[in-house]
């Protein structure tokens, strides 16, 4: 069932029982329940995947394994992932000076509670040989990648479990606007804002496009099935939740094996710190330098926020105390 939809039925249901509710209570439940048993197995319309078959084999793909792939019974067309990324657009396209201005204080408090800050701490201790090691080889403090680890994946607990190869076939599929429409709020998509919203769904299904090849190469290079593969809503997997393109540009193997394995832990630690110099991190950088090389990894001023103060706290740990 459709957002919309299950809204609709909603919205129709409480009426009839403002107007009378003993007589219509009961029966109105029942509705919902009937209502619920036969639309909730309805799934958006099954996809045409013929034009990204046929894109993905110009840019040199194997037309008969892409057609083997694309056959599958795991294959899934989940047009929420592209509409759910626009409306997050739109919405920040909307901000008051005012919201924008409150972002650059706000935190994300969940995550600066003692027994968190404990758990983190603690894993710091753990890892502390490697943790050393990254330091000296990237020149990014401990406290930094913890922290980043910690809100990506709480410290490597949920790594995510969807598929990735139906977020980001998906949302290929998906850079036409009207596609992913019918997913949307209505109430966000205006007249003023359409020409935008297009636009950012075509930017955003190419990136999406890119983000596909590398899933599939990588698949190919480590013999993984890419049906298999499992990672964010919108496709970032591993330990550290990099997009595909990133393992090529920025992944480490760490420990050697003969593969980059952001599941594993020194390749996904030393990843981290290889992206965030890659992106501008110095030793020495002030808060804002800091800040700004962060936020690149998540395109959040909350997220950065965060970072940096969870970080803090677990250098308050680290600190002797006299």
């Amino acid at each position: 069932m459709t957002p919309r939809l299950s809204a609709a039925i909603t919205v129709i249901v409480l009426q009839r029982i403002r107007k009378d509710p003993v007589r219509i209570v009961f029966p109105s439940i029942f509705a919902i329940i009937f209502l619920l048993l036969l639309f909730g197995s309805v799934r958006p319309a099954a996809a045409d995947w013929k034009p990204l078959v046929e894109r993905l084999a110009a840019d040199g793909f194997n037309r008969q394994t892409l057609e083997a792939l694309f056959d599958r019974p795991e294959v899934r067309f989940e047009p929420d992932a592209m509409a759910d990324k626009i409306q997050a657009l739109l919405r920040s396209r909307s901000e008051s000076p005012d919201d924008i201005a409150r972002l650059k204080t706000t935190v994300r408090e969940s995550y600066l509670s003692n027994r968190v800050i404990a758990r983190a701490h603690s894993y710091i201790l753990e890892n502390r040989a490697v943790l050393d090691e990254v330091h000296a080889l990237y020149g990014v403090p401990k406290e930094i990648i913890v922290s980043i680890l910690l809100i990506e994946t709480h410290l490597g607990r949920n790594t995510g479990n969807r598929r990735v190869f139906n977020r980001l076939a998906s949302m290929a599929l998906s850079a036409d606007l009207e596609t992913v429409r019918p997913y949307m709020s209505g109430s966000l998509l205006t007249p003023e804002n359409w020409e935008f919203a297009r636009r950012r769904c075509r930017e955003k299904g190419d990136w999406a496009y890119n983000e596909f090849r590398a899933l599939l190469r990588l698949a190919d290079l480590d013999g993984l099935d890419p049906l298999e593969i499992r990672g964010s809503f919108y496709g970032a997997i591993g330990l550290c939740q990099f997009m595909p393109s990133n393992v090529f540009s920025y992944g480490v193997d760490a420990d050697q094996d003969g593969r980059i394995n952001l599941f594993a832990k020194t390749d996904a630690l030393h990843s981290i710190a290889n992206y965030l110099r890659g992106h501008g991190w110095r030793p020495g950088m002030d808060r804002d330098g800091e800040h700004h090389v962060i936020f690149g990894y998540n395109q959040s001023t909350v997220y950065a926020n965060t970072v940096l103060a969870v970080a803090e706290k677990l250098k308050d740990r680290n600190r002797p105390r006299p």
